[in-house]
């Protein structure tokens, strides 16, 4: 007797389209109702809803995901989770854009060996575009940095008269809390600006 067809799909962020997955699911025939979305990274398997699904399968059930790395990005975790679902819980996987990945059908030697290989060859690809991903973002960063892009709040405005009492306050006429009363600024503010403008002067 044949199990249920579950369909996941997963996108990294609330802002990104699941739609090609989801019409793809829908083309293979999982039921609206199986169809589970998850809106968070593929960096490892600590997704709820994933886990929720995985813990769920039974014998003879199908878990269909549209590629490889909407099932994760990390490599190890990848052939821990698929040997998890198909030897643990004995449930089938089926990846739409990698035919070979699906282990619905009883396969020879041969054709364990070659999804296996796949397998492996396509996690390590993930993994890496990954990490390809995380080290050009830093590059970007990095650049941005080189050339006076500011990241993070935006620093206040300082109200008119700061300079002329940030210069008294350097010479001692006037206290810090004094000044940042004047200005209607809290004395935090006033002690750091204060002292980054007479380092420069």
């Amino acid at each position: 007797m044949g199990g249920d067809t579950y369909g996941y799909v997963r996108v990294s962020t609330q802002e990104q389209n699941a739609a090609r997955q989801l019409a793809a699911m829908r083309e293979f025939g999982v039921a609206e109702k199986n169809i589970i979305v998850e809106k968070q990274s593929g960096k490892d398997f600590c997704r709820p809803l994933y886990q929720r699904l995985v813990k769920g399968l039974r014998a003879g059930d199908i878990l269909v995901v549209k590629s490889i790395d909407r099932l994760g990005r990390n490599y190890t975790e990848i052939l821990e989770q698929w040997g998890a679902i198909t030897k643990g819980r004995e449930a089938a996987i089926v990846v739409l854009d990698m035919p070979l990945l699906d282990t619905r059908q009883g396969h020879d030697l041969t054709g364990r060996l070659i999804a296996d290989i796949v397998l492996q060859l396509l996690s390590y690809v993930a993994q890496t575009e990954r990490e390809n991903i995380r080290r050009r973002q830093a590059e970007g960063i990095a650049a941005a940095l080189e050339r006076g892009v500011q990241f993070g709040r935006r620093r206040m405005e300082l109200p008119e008269g700061f300079e002329d009492l940030a210069r008294q306050w350097g010479a001692g006429g006037i206290s810090a809390r004094g000044a940042a009363g004047k200005l209607g600024i809290s004395h935090d503010t006033f002690l750091r600006r204060a002292k980054e403008y007479c380092a420069v002067r």
